[in-house]
């Protein structure tokens, strides 16, 4: 959503991605920190299990196949579907449920942040008459 208010608010056009790229890139090590220490303090409370449960779930459901049968190229093919439920946040959520090796699943996301942001600016480019 950013790139497309970006390029519509006048804003350099590559600035725009690079920003975009930049801080979709940086959601990974936030939400590895966030799994990895603070989801275990959280789940003691009903209501946010309850939530972290069903986000678990939807990311498995989205993600586990093509993880389970594919490994890297899966998860960097479910990252880069500029879709609502994939992106960077669902795929840190599928590395880690599916014990993906940090570093690896730091890559895939990173490639598949990367295809992701350069379908929406293309498309947002080509919409607007700037491609």
């Amino acid at each position: 959503m950013g790139i497309p208010y970006g390029i519509f608010h006048d804003l350099n056009i590559f600035w725009v991605l690079f920003i975009s790229i930049l801080g979709n890139i940086l959601v990974f090590p936030i939400m590895m920190f966030f799994l990895e220490h603070i989801n275990r303090n959280l789940l003691r409370w009903h209501a946010y299990k309850k939530m972290a449960i069903w986000i678990a779930r939807r990311a498995k459901v989205g993600s586990g196949d093509k993880i389970k049968k594919y490994g890297f190229w899966g998860l960097i093919f479910f990252v880069m579907i500029p879709l609502p439920g994939t992106g960077v946040y669902a795929g840190s959520i599928a590395g880690y449920i599916f014990k993906v090796e940090t570093k690896t699943a730091f890559k895939a996301n990173a490639i598949g942040i990367i295809i992701s942001s350069l379908i929406v600016w293309g498309t947002t480019l080509f919409a607007i008459g700037l491609a």
